[in-house]
């Protein structure tokens, strides 16, 4: 089982990040994809995908929990791991 989604690159915060950080992160990417303010067909999903990621990390029980898997992850199965990073990173590249 790989992640699904990647919730420090969604933040755009690293996973040492504090929970300061990853708040302020959240409500500027959550104000630049609101679906109020943000006209694009994929805004949407994109804000859906922001507030999952803050929830997910903002509450101390739940971020270690996904850090936990995280890092059993990148133990078990690295190179699906490396496969699926290299293509979320190449994929921003040209968006």
């Amino acid at each position: 089982m790989t992640l699904a989604r990647d919730h420090y690159a969604i933040l755009g915060v690293s996973p040492n990040a504090a929970a300061a950080l990853i708040k302020a992160a959240y409500r500027k990417k959550a104000t630049q994809y609101h679906p109020d303010k943000n006209p694009s067909p994929e805004a949407a999903a994109r804000f859906r995908e922001i507030q999952e990621a803050y929830e997910a990390l903002s509450d101390p029980v739940r971020r270690k929990a996904y850090d936990d898997y995280r890092q059993c992850s990148l133990v078990d199965d690295p190179l699906a791991v490396a496969r699926e990073i290299s293509a979320k990173y190449i994929q921003e590249i040209f968006n």
